[in-house]
């Protein structure tokens, strides 16, 4: 059921990893809403992680409404769908109204996401 790999050479931070992975797996249905996800002692023990990066992971998957959790029953992935999307959208009206309010027209404002996207 939970099968993430984190992987100690790579260049990006093991929780960042490990949140990655847990959204991937939410976005392709191997995750779904109500599934119990492992305690944070447990997945640190299985990935050879230390417990605190579990839990930076969790912290900021619940920020991100991924997962929910439920005092002593633990954490379970979260039921509003896929809430990655919902961040991605917030963000982008967060932009338009920040755009609205400089007075930039359409076309300028997506060359800067054109460019941003990019890189």
């Amino acid at each position: 059921m939970f099968n993430i790999t984190v992987s100690h050479e790579s260049a990006v931070a093991p929780y960042e990893q490990l949140r990655m992975g847990i959204i991937a797996q939410v976005r392709s249905g191997v995750l779904t809403a109500g599934t119990k996800i492992p305690t944070v002692r447990a997945l640190a023990a299985q990935l050879g992680l230390a417990p605190n990066t579990v839990a930076r992971a969790y912290r900021e998957l619940e920020a991100d409404g991924v997962v929910e959790t439920r005092g002593r029953q633990g954490s379970f992935i979260a039921s509003s769908g896929d809430p990655t999307r919902d961040v991605a959208g917030r963000a982008a009206t967060a932009y338009v109204a920040t755009v609205r309010r400089l007075g930039l027209d359409d076309a300028t404002a997506l060359r800067y996401v054109k460019a941003a996207l990019d890189g």
